[in-house]
């Protein structure tokens, strides 16, 4: 799920296993599966999955160039190329040619495939169910599937790993019972640093400068300049997970939430991260209203980004640490107990925001430079998850 090419949003939690046309109109036949015949070109494509497959709409003009048909509940995440999505399969990754419409043969098989992290040169996948790192050059998927470096955790757990510009790999610890905190290893593989002071240890974010940022249970487990940093949250449980960062700002945009108890807790506050103060601030929603784990997004100027219960797009200044601007995007929305079930989702590259409208199935533009919906397209299926394609490095 950072623009400092940390996807922290855009990647989370994992179980057993993104102008034209108005608002008020559907996509007619641009919305069918013959679509998936289109030969005309797809610019900056956005991947939306469905119940029975993926939609590939044109990101410019928001008509589905193709429908790829695929069972099963499928996750999305950049590969780091402009032409590459990675779905999450119940086999493990696998590479989207989302500009062509077709699965590739670029697989990384494994079971319960996590955390896709773009950072830097680099696309680092996370296999949950066996503990497997790959980390590589996404410009060498055009050349097929890249070796890269290869790493394996002690004990397979839901983690999350990234490496930095100096080779630095940092990566979570944990087993399938327990996540404490992580380690960072050199670029030769030697361990330089650990931390186990980050219960519960889940999603990554990273801030201007290369610091990094891990959720705990009690606030966030920064690495900087070598060396672990916790940033402990001002009360007992105030767990932080999902996490959105900017290599525009040091401050790192988190969900906050503070029912130990909760089968699922809709929180009502979000955190803000001072990776250079080593400072948590929390700050409220407005009134009555929540927001998901699809609902955090960064903008071009390292803005911060909240889609809200309420249908607006929450635009934060992170220094000041207030929301700023608010803009309607979709109708008032409730989370569903199961995370795995549609309800809109947010997706960000460049000025443009991408919203998904699961009750009405329809997908929404904002341009982020001024708030205004600039196009809007309705589907055949309900949309669920969103991503899409990034500029090559």
């Amino acid at each position: 799920m950072t623009r400092h090419r940390s996807h922290g949003l855009a990647a989370l939690m994992v179980a057993a296993l993104a102008l034209t046309a108005c608002a008020s109109e559907p996509a007619d036949e641009s919305a069918s599966p013959s679509a998936s015949s289109t030969t005309a070109s797809v610019k900056e494509p956005v991947a939306i999955t469905y119940d029975g497959g993926i939609y590939v709409l044109d990101g410019e003009t928001l008509k589905v160039a193709h429908t790829v048909a695929l069972d099963g509940f499928n996750r999305l995440n950049p590969a780091g190329n402009d032409t590459g999505v990675f779905v999450s399969t119940e086999a493990g990754f696998q590479v989207l040619d989302a500009v062509a419409g077709k699965m590739t043969d670029i697989t990384y098989p494994g079971a319960k495939p996590g955390h896709v992290v773009l950072h830097g040169d680099r696309t680092i996948l996370f296999t949950d169910g066996t503990g497997e790192v790959h980390s590589f050059d996404p410009k060498d998927l055009v050349d097929g599937k890249p070796t890269g470096r290869q790493y394996k955790t002690a004990q397979p757990h839901h983690g999350v790993a990234i490496e930095l510009g100096d080779g630095t790999l940092v990566v979570t610890l944990g087993t399938e019972e327990s996540r404490p905190g992580a380690i960072a290893l050199d670029k030769d593989g030697k361990e330089i640093a650990r931390s186990e002071e980050c219960p519960g240890v889940h999603g990554e974010a990273v801030a201007q400068g290369e610091v990094v940022g891990f959720g705990c249970k009690d606030g966030v487990l920064l690495f900087k300049n070598g060396a672990f940093v916790k940033v402990k949250s001002d009360r007992a449980y105030g767990a932080v997970g999902t996490q959105a960062g900017s290599d525009a700002s040091p401050v790192l945009l988190g969900d906050y939430k503070v029912e130990p108890d909760a089968e699922r807790e809709f929180p009502e506050q979000f955190a803000l991260i001072d990776t250079a103060a080593n400072s948590l601030k929390v700050v409220p929603m407005p009134e009555g209203v929540s927001y998901s784990f699809r609902s955090l997004a960064r903008g071009p100027k390292g803005e911060g980004l909240i889609l809200g219960t309420d249908g607006k797009l929450h635009v934060i200044d992170p220094v000041a640490g207030r929301i700023t601007s608010a803009w309607p995007v979709v109708a008032a929305w409730k989370e569903p107990m199961d995370w795995q079930q549609p309800r809109p989702a947010l997706f960000v590259r460049g000025d443009a925001a991408y919203v998904t409208e699961p009750a009405t199935k329809k997908v929404h533009r904002i341009d982020l430079t001024t708030g205004k919906l600039v196009g809007s397209v309705e589907l055949a299926a309900t949309p669920n998850e969103i991503s899409g394609t990034l500029a090559a490095h």
